[in-house]
């Protein structure tokens, strides 16, 4: 029999936050998708499946409930799934650390899973290597918005699916990449979150970053979907990414005529962290 990977387990009730007066809808979303996820198996070439919203669920949770309480929301925008060094590490979305942890001031700890892949370890906040795409996307952001709740008090961010998978070489498999009776299973589940989060937010404006997630939003909403904007995905396996992704962004963004401008509504409390390396 192969050997099959499968998601880690959803975290004990003492090791959750606890709960808040007022948590956010998202929060049962993503506890419901969680749980959900951790029935699921998945077969070679996957060897190895990360499952943030279980061994970082404290940081995911804080994301959810520090942004995400607010509805209905100007703008959402989509992402795909967890790189090695991003939300893999955090449990925030695109989740480079020193914008995690300095600029959204989120910071908890994190219990790496049972079974480790040997070249992708989950340092948590300790982790000093780069998710670029997060680099970029966040470092825009906090360009556009040194306070990050003016950020988010437009914008709310989510990536459509939370799993990350990995090939025995390490090297990342995309959600789109899988078998396809493992993609079915998966995509419904994670379907059914993004009209959850659809439902809740209600927003205005949809923007996906990328062509996969442009059809997850196009599928999730039917024919008769609202209009939705595409951006550049940050990746660096992106060869225009690389030529001036923020460029880019902010040329599709006024060409669709949004302009985006986020006023101040308090001072942060922290200083900001400097645009990281792309090394």
């Amino acid at each position: 029999m192969s050997h099959q990977a499968k998601a880690s387990q959803p975290p004990k009730a003492s090791q959750t936050l606890t709960s808040t007066p007022n948590p956010s809808p998202l929060v049962s979303i993503a506890q419901r998708l969680r749980d959900a996820l951790s029935a699921l198996s998945f077969r070679p070439p996957t060897t190895h499946v990360y499952n943030p919203l279980t061994y970082a669920w404290e940081a995911h949770q804080a994301y959810l409930t520090r942004f995400g309480t607010q509805q209905p929301r100007e703008m959402f925008w989509l992402g795909m799934n967890p790189g090695p060094w991003g939300m893999t590490q955090t449990g925030v979305p695109f989740g480079c650390v020193p914008f995690v942890r300095d600029w959204m001031q989120i910071h908890a700890p994190i219990t790496p899973p049972p079974q480790i892949h040997p070249k992708r370890p989950i340092e948590g906040f300790s982790c000093t290597r780069t998710e670029v795409s997060g680099s970029r996307l966040w470092g825009w952001a906090q360009q556009k918005a040194p306070h990050a709740p003016d950020f988010f008090a437009r914008i709310f961010l989510n990536a459509y699916c939370p799993l990350a998978f990995l090939e025995e070489s390490g090297k990342n498999r995309t959600p789109d990449k899988l078998h396809p009776d493992e993609r079915t299973a998966l995509f419904d589940l994670c379907d059914q979150a993004l009209r959850e989060t659809l439902d809740t937010l209600q927003p205005r404006i949809l923007v996906a970053i990328g062509a996969f997630a442009e059809s997850r939003l196009k599928h999730v909403l039917g024919p008769s979907h609202p209009p939705i904007l595409r951006i550049l995905h940050p990746s660096p396996a992106s060869p225009l990414a690389n030529l001036g992704w923020a460029e880019q962004v902010e040329q599709t963004l006024q060409h669709a005529g949004l302009s985006l401008s986020f006023p101040s509504t308090s001072l942060p409390t922290t200083p900001t962290p400097s645009q990281p390396s792309n090394e």
